[in-house]
């Protein structure tokens, strides 16, 4: 039972920076695993933000985000985080991070490819 849970959501201003964290249990190592982050705005679909594969670190972005977020992931914590910079008020969502075991059919940026969620956590972006 893969366990993933996020925290340090919050309130910032536009132009301000928020990391998040996801941590991740249940496995003994989560190196066969790419981790991914979303959001979603009421009323909106859910939209892919940035992800990773755990092993490789490969990593992959929502043109959205290009330049303002980093993902990464720390193998001894077993936790990925998402850096938000230069935040701006469309960011403001529910932020979920996803993880899924690697497969040939799969792709990074589809949240139907991801079997394992996080509880989610608000983030908040004032003018």
């Amino acid at each position: 039972q893969v366990q993933l849970v996020e925290s340090a959501g919050g309130l910032v201003q536009a132009g301000g920076s928020l990391r998040l964290s996801c941590a991740a249990s249940g496995r003994a190592s989560f190196s066969s695993y790419t981790m991914g982050w979303f959001r979603q705005a009421p009323g909106k679909e859910r939209e892919f933000v940035a992800a990773i594969t755990w092993s490789a670190g490969t990593t992959y972005y929502a043109d959205s985000v290009k330049g303002r977020f980093t993902i990464s992931r720390d193998y001894a914590k077993n936790t990925g985080y998402l850096q938000m910079n230069s935040l701006k008020p469309e960011d403001t969502a529910v932020y979920y991070c996803a993880a899924r075991f690697l497969g040939l059919n799969y792709y990074y940026a589809s949240s139907l490819d991801y079997n394992y969620w996080g509880q989610g956590t608000q983030v908040t972006v004032s003018s």
